[in-house]
């Protein structure tokens, strides 16, 4: 079950939340589709809530000042519910000159839009937080989308006033998600499935029980977190 408008999503209880997704999963979940810029059309979107943005991967693929206005030019609809996911990335070729220009350019559409920033991120989180900490607004959200790094720099992220969504990382028991999770307060907390073949509740199942809460209490806390950030609530 999809939930249609911003007035449903404002009055329900107890639904999943999905942040950050590339596919729909059926359940009954607010899900937020991630979609870039280069491949934008109004059609896509299902008339489902979605996010968009300049990828830093795909910066060199598209006119820049063209993509911008894409994502302008959604002001007023009501299914945009976030700027992203954008950011910066140690690990591409494009100077992190230019990331850091294209992603300045959506903190400022962001922000002028009244729109939480879905963030991508790779080792580049020095200058990421010295970017929100250099900024006048503290109004949106800044939220790291798939967030997989050690506890020490969840703490960090928190500190300066981030969100940290987490995602399949979880159900591994090698990676360092379920660490990070433990530092993070609940009402600083996302969960997503971004690219996962899986349906968010396997998400929320495990974070569930790392947290050691139940299923419907995690629930209800990232609801309360996605009408408080997403809807202005």
């Amino acid at each position: 079950m999809a939930f249609d408008t911003v007035q449903q999503a404002r009055q329900s209880e107890c639904a999943y939340v999905d942040i950050h997704c590339h596919n729909a999963n059926g359940i009954q979940t607010l899900e937020v589709l991630s979609i870039d810029t280069l491949d934008f059309d109004p059609t896509t979107t299902n008339n489902r809530f979605y996010s968009l943005g300049l990828h830093p991967w795909y910066i060199d693929r598209q006119d820049i000042q063209t993509a911008l206005k894409k994502i302008a030019s959604c002001d007023g609809d009501s299914k945009l519910l976030a700027i992203g996911e954008c950011g910066l990335d140690k690990t591409i070729t494009t100077p992190l000159s230019l990331q850091t220009e294209v992603f300045n350019a959506q903190i400022k559409l962001a922000e002028q839009l009244g729109k939480p920033l879905i963030i991508h991120c790779v080792r580049a989180y020095n200058e990421l937080i010295q970017l929100k900490k250099s900024g006048n607004s503290t109004e949106i959200g800044w939220i790291i989308h798939g967030f997989n790094a050690n506890p020490a720099l969840a703490d960090q992220l928190i500190k300066h006033g981030f969100y940290l969504s987490f995602g399949a990382a979880l159900l591994n028991p090698c990676s360092r998600a379920g660490q990070a999770l433990l530092e993070t307060p609940q009402n600083r907390l996302f969960l997503e499935t971004d690219t996962a073949e899986l349906a968010i509740d396997a998400i929320y199942a495990a974070a569930a029980k790392m947290l050691g809460v139940d299923v419907a209490t995690l629930r209800q806390q990232i609801l309360d977190n996605f009408k408080r950030v997403f809807l202005n609530d």
